[in-house]
């Protein structure tokens, strides 16, 4: 039987603090690199890195990779969903708009999706996309991928065989983790979804 380990890991807290940043390539804040720093302290289990390229994520991938010696590697398909006309905004710009465009959008992403944003359909085939060439490319490894909240939900739907529109109940901070164990037999593959952490 083949084992293979992927730990998922969101990026700490970007400058500007917290908004629908979906592409937007602001980098982290101090407080993002000691969330980022704490969240990975004493922990090198994995056998490569791969990163979304957004700032965010890149800088620190490429800092734990200088320390490790791991190798790196960059995939735009880690990169969050785009947010459309909420690109860059806050909560409570959002909501000034439409006090209730929050709470509908996660009790329905797709009916009250924002305009111009990613379907979410294609959102979720694109990181089921890159997670299934990790699994390929990977077999047998233990990596860990440096990418957004969007990202980790919907591979966490992928693995759980959940509706994508479900992924926006799940609560992903900064710096949170998750680990996926894929345990193959032949042709028969066992998906597990082993932790996900709060974060430092």
């Amino acid at each position: 039987m083949s084992v293979t380990q992927i730990d998922m890991i969101r990026h700490g807290e970007p400058v500007g603090g917290r908004r629908y940043r979906g592409q937007l390539d602001d980098p982290l804040s101090e407080k993002g690199w000691n969330q980022m720093r704490s969240a990975t302290a004493q922990r090198a289990p994995w056998t490569a890195i791969i990163s979304s390229p957004l700032a965010r994520c890149r800088a620190f991938a490429e800092e734990l990779a200088g320390q490790t010696g791991l190798p790196l590697s960059f995939d735009a398909r880690l990169m969050e969903v785009a947010f459309g006309v909420w690109e860059g905004k806050t909560q409570d710009e959002i909501l000034a708009d439409d006090p209730d465009a929050l709470f509908n959008f996660k009790r329905d992403p797709v009916a009250y999706r924002p305009e111009g944003a990613e379907p979410l359909d294609a959102f979720y085939r694109r990181v089921a996309d890159v997670f299934d060439d990790i699994l390929e490319a990977h077999a047998g490894d233990h990596v860990l991928v440096v990418a957004h909240a969007g990202v980790i939900r919907m591979a966490m739907c992928r693995v759980l065989g959940l509706m994508p529109e479900f992924g926006y109940r799940i609560q992903v901070g900064n710096a949170a983790r998750v680990r996926f164990r894929i345990e193959e037999n032949g042709d028969t593959r066992n998906e597990l979804l082993l932790y996900l952490t709060a974060g430092p």
